[in-house]
């Protein structure tokens, strides 16, 4: 049995607002409630994903440790560590440190519009990826990551750019150490 793929339409300020299937989202452009999980390193490294060569939208860009949406009823924290485990292989504790929003549009009709809740934690092991959703894994230093994203922008996804800057202008090690 095929299980429909549904997202938790959000207004401005992350209040539920409906369910819709995620593809249908997706064409209309509408908000819905989103995660990205940065993972470090004992190094401060950034633990980054290359997204599988299949994805519908933004097929082998690197990106964040992981990334999704909760399903209906299902909290954020505890959407972020299934698809943690089921993107990377691995678990870890983490914590939110921010969210924001952004839409982009990313060809054939189809919109990213996403209120994304920002993750942070430590892992310095190696995850067992699953192929279906991740083609490569590596860890990069922070600094590193930031040159090549204004050498290669394309490389990337969209909204770990984002992700970047808004990480840029905060203390992330005093984070992870409060």
């Amino acid at each position: 049995m095929i299980s429909v793929e549904e997202v938790v339409l959000v207004d401005a300020d992350d209040r539920e607002i409906g369910v819709m299937e995620k593809m249908q989202a997706h064409r209309l452009g509408l908000l819905h409630r989103a995660f990205s999980i940065v993972l470090l390193n004992n190094r401060n490294e950034i633990l980054l994903q290359q997204r599988a060569h299949t994805k519908y939208h933004s097929p082998s860009l690197w990106s964040n440790t992981c990334c999704s949406h909760p399903r209906p009823g299902e909290a954020i924290e505890a959407a972020a560590a299934r698809r943690l485990e089921e993107e990377m292989g691995l678990q870890c504790e983490f914590r939110n440190i921010f969210s924001f929003t952004y839409k982009v549009e990313f060809g054939q009709d189809l919109y990213e519009h996403e209120f994304d809740h920002v993750f942070l934690g430590q892992f310095s092991g190696n995850p067992n990826i699953n192929h279906d959703e991740v083609a490569a894994w590596k860890f990069m230093d922070f600094d590193a990551v930031r040159i090549d994203m204004d050498l290669h922008p394309e490389r990337y996804t969209f909204w770990f750019h984002i992700l970047m800057q808004k990480l840029s202008v905060i203390n992330v090690e005093a984070l992870l150490l409060s």
